[in-house]
């Protein structure tokens, strides 16, 4: 069973209508929550970035032998949910019983962009292992944009929606930082060209982990050479060699080609925040 829960139990009376309603989904998770002093926490995170093929990668992943998989993909402890607690987070993963030598790992994309996640995980899991799979972020900013529309909380066109990004952005970050119960709504969905900035994120992820404790792939290799790019997350991960029998991709949106003049306006934009990411992780990922 899988359910899509964010809801603890006792938090108000909505929400205990909703799972009252649902009688086998109530005592799932009243099981889960009874039985979490029983249960692991992750040994790695997919942080990031957001369009960039987290839910692939994780999918891949959860397919291995040796992972056992949380209860749901992307769990947003600690950006969105922070606040119900490390228990909460706990009853989402497997028991130890069911461990038998395997580790277990989840993906939240907005992680590596939210502002407390980084410095919430470090106090939390401190030896925890964080891959970001990076995407060109001219092509991430335009599939970011076009998911916004698809799903109805996008008005404007795409150049109207980077001309005002600055704006609607202004003050998102220092409130989110003094009011953890703050909405993070517009931080989270018209962060277009800022979450492709990436350089300024994984700085401050490297200033509380060491090197050794991070990879960074390229999604442009994960849907290009997937064996390849799968074999270097195994290998980080500490686990034998093993390889699904294929690689589907996952939550691909169809919409039209970027207009050349945002492509080129976007490539200029990135273009040395690019560099300085390429000299920070020591990869050359050889976006235009």
């Amino acid at each position: 069973m899988n359910p899509e829960l964010d809801l603890d139990l006792p938090d108000s009376p909505s929400q205990w209508f909703k799972l009252r309603k649902n009688r086998r989904l109530f005592f799932w998770w009243l099981f889960h929550r009874l039985t979490t002093p029983l249960r692991v926490l992750p040994d790695f995170l997919i942080i990031g970035a957001m369009k960039g093929g987290t839910t692939s990668l994780f999918q891949y992943l959860a397919k291995h032998p040796s992972i056992r998989p949380p209860f749901r993909k992307e769990i947003k402890y600690f950006d969105l949910h922070y606040k119900q607690g490390p228990g909460w987070y706990r009853a989402h993963f497997p028991t130890r019983f069911k461990m038998n030598g395997g580790i277990t790992g989840e993906a939240t994309p907005y992680y590596m962009f939210h502002p407390l996640a980084s410095t919430r995980i470090a106090a939390d899991l401190p030896h925890v292992k964080l891959i970001a799979i990076l995407r060109n972020p001219v092509e991430r900013a335009y599939s970011h944009y076009n998911h916004m529309v698809r799903v109805g909380r996008e008005p404007l066109s795409f150049e109207a929606a980077l001309d005002q990004e600055e704006e609607r952005l202004a003050g998102e970050v220092e409130k989110i930082k003094a009011d953890p119960s703050y909405s993070t709504f517009t931080h989270l969905h018209y962060s277009y060209q800022a979450r492709g900035r990436y350089a300024e994120q994984i700085e401050k992820w490297l200033g509380l982990f060491p090197r050794s404790q991070m990879q960074f792939l390229s999604s442009e290799e994960l849907y290009t050479s997937p064996a390849t790019l799968y074999a270097k997350a195994i290998e980080f991960l500490g686990l034998a060699h093993w390889e699904p029998q294929g690689f589907k991709a996952f939550k691909q949106g169809l919409y039209e080609d970027i207009p050349a003049s945002s492509r080129e306006r976007l490539a200029k934009y990135f273009e040395p925040y690019n560099r300085h990411l390429y000299e920070l992780v020591g990869i050359n990922f050889g976006w235009k």
